[in-house]
């Protein structure tokens, strides 16, 4: 299978979890997605990162945002698993983690990477807006935990540039002042776009505030 890129259908598949089993675009239904993936259960990183990610739930909601893990093990081991999450991490996982023994959603969404393991999976995340399309694609190394804030920030950052004429700077968050898209170069349309005004540093980089607040 073709590795998937930026822009591509996210995959739809059907899969047990620790909540039952999921289907996966009618359990997304209009909300955005974050599919991440975990190289095995009751290993430390993913211990923490699925505790922090509990932490942040209520902040994914806001946004209209379901996450939802994917692991090798299966069912009651994600069961058992998710006790010692709660207990260590000072949390409650309500989200469901993917029961994929056979492998079929990492074959999928390629999160099996055979020049690290030939069986577990790379810590992938996948960003996926309310039409399916995959938006966003982080691969980080089995020994290095993912940055959940980032993960956040980029989901505020594609939400906003959907709705508005802009693009997020560097080191960019919500609330901070944003770039208008080079493509706009009428007066009049930036006067119409843009009504808190703007700073013109170049022709091509024009600085004006966050336009949805």
């Amino acid at each position: 299978m073709a590795t998937l890129r930026l822009g591509d259908t996210a995959p739809d598949f059907e899969q047990e979890s620790s909540l039952g089993k999921i289907k996966f675009h009618e359990f997304l239904g209009d909300s955005w997605g974050v599919l991440f993936s975990h190289p095995a259960d009751f290993t430390p990183v993913c211990t923490t990162e699925l505790g922090y990610t509990a932490i942040l739930s209520g902040e994914f909601a806001k946004r209209g945002a379901k996450v939802i893990a994917v692991s090798v093990d299966g069912k009651q081991s994600h069961i058992d698993w998710i006790k010692d999450i709660n207990d260590t991490q000072k949390t409650d996982v309500q989200y469901p983690i993917l029961a994929d023994e056979d492998r079929k959603v990492a074959t999928l969404y390629d999160m099996i990477h055979p020049n690290a393991s030939t069986t577990a999976t790379v810590r992938s995340v996948f960003v996926i807006d309310p039409n399916k399309k995959i938006r966003l694609i982080l691969t980080y190394p089995a020994s290095t935990g993912r940055n959940f804030d980032e993960i956040l920030r980029a989901l505020d950052s594609l939400q906003l540039t959907d709705n508005y004429s802009v693009a997020t700077p560097v080191n960019w968050k919500q609330g901070e002042d944003v770039i208008i898209a080079p493509s706009i170069k009428d007066p009049a349309v930036l006067k119409e776009k843009f009504p808190k005004g703007y700073t013109e540093i170049r022709p091509y980089l024009r600085i004006t505030p966050q336009p949805d607040l």
